[in-house]
């Protein structure tokens, strides 16, 4: 089981970081870089090439067992027993009231074997969710936070990089897809997901193999223009894909309806699930609140937490916002009351003394390329 923590954690890429003069700052119970030469340019190099990223700050939890996938049913919200060896699918894990504790992705590694990865500061609440959960079955949790290291290569260029670097066929590994291999000589697992609304993989290893991936990457890349890439890239590569944030679009107080993930949660599955019946009351009572897009059609960025006006009363708040590189105007999500979050309403979101008039859009804000 996860331990808890009072100072923040180091990842076992550190000195990568230092050495490169990354920006570092707190972020869910780890020391991890904020940014290397830039924001922008870090993100555009994604769009366009391809970025190399640390996220050893994520949880890992492996559930091994005859019991395994009736006991993750129980657990989370999706059936992960649909799964094909090989598979991964976005998940959740509830609290018993139907709120959010994570948001997850589980990866079918065999018949009786999974990984659940979890949110770095939820990683050890979501170990001991498990663990409770899991009380009585024929399935053990293993928890690998601490001793796994994870580096993802995201771009239209990552698959050229990564090919040449390991034995798994990446042309043929399919989105949300896992494969056991190597990379640069190190035993490891190829996924082909992300959070930046680009093609990509994430190469999770040993603690101690991962210096080798995050070298063998960038060197690889070099000639291809593939960079470091820090939180505050991948903070604004994902809004504009439109993928929620914990802590900001997901929480305690929001459900996946609300958060326009119905489809995570599988009604139709054998068995209880823990939020179920909190989350049927809900689906039949009907959304409190909506998540939406929004584009200010004003001056300003809305950023989280400012209010959001319909006439002359506030329908809901600002969960994420920043001026898009890619788009070259300003992006939010938001939550606003139903009545209020058909595309094409004329919303206010109250910037600084100004109330600045905003569009509601559909998600996502950005498509890649086919």
């Amino acid at each position: 089981m996860a331990q808890s923590h009072d100072a923040p954690l180091t990842t076992p890429l550190a000195s990568r970081h230092s050495a490169l003069s990354a920006r570092i700052v707190e972020f869910g119970g780890w020391l991890m870089p904020l940014q290397y030469t830039g924001i922008l340019e870090e993100h555009r190099a994604v769009r366009a090439r391809a970025g190399v990223f640390d996220l050893s700050h994520m949880g890992e939890l492996f559930v091994e067992g005859p019991e395994a996938v009736a006991a993750l049913g129980y657990a989370l919200s999706t059936d992960p027993g649909r799964l094909k060896v090989g598979r991964a699918h976005y998940s959740m894990i509830l609290f018993p009231e139907g709120g959010i504790l994570d948001d997850l992705i589980v990866y079918r590694l065999g018949e009786e074997r999974f990984m659940v990865v979890a949110n770095a500061g939820n990683a050890v609440a979501v170990s001991d969710a498990l663990a409770e959960r899991l009380e009585g079955c024929r399935a053990v949790l293993d928890d690998r936070s601490l001793a796994m290291g994870l580096v993802a290569i995201q771009g239209p260029r990552a698959a050229g990089v990564l090919g040449p670097l390991t034995d798994v066929a990446v042309d043929g590994l399919r989105y949300y897809a896992i494969a056991e291999g190597h990379v640069a000589g190190v035993p490891a697992l190829v996924a082909r997901t992300g959070y930046t609304g680009e093609d990509g993989f994430e190469v999770f290893v040993d603690h101690g193999s991962t210096e080798t991936i995050w070298d063998a990457l960038l060197d690889a890349g070099k000639d291809a223009g593939v960079v470091p890439v820090g939180l505050g890239a991948r903070d604004t590569l994902r809004l504009e894909a439109g993928m929620p944030l914990y802590g900001n679009e997901l929480g305690p107080d929001t459900t996946p309806e609300e958060a326009g993930l119905g489809r995570v949660v599988h009604f139709d599955k054998d068995g209880d699930f823990v939020g179920r019946a909190a989350l049927e009351k809900a689906t039949a009572e009907g959304p409190r609140r909506k998540l939406v897009g929004l584009i200010p059609r004003g001056r300003g960025i809305a950023r989280h937490g400012y209010p959001i006006f319909a006439g002359g009363r506030q329908t809901g708040l600002v969960t994420s916002g920043t001026l898009s590189p890619t788009l070259g105007e300003p992006i939010a999500m938001a939550y606003v009351r139903p009545l209020d979050a058909e595309p094409g309403t004329i919303l206010e979101v109250g910037i600084r003394d100004q109330r600045v008039p905003a569009e509601v859009v559909p998600l996502p804000f950005y498509h890649r390329p086919a």
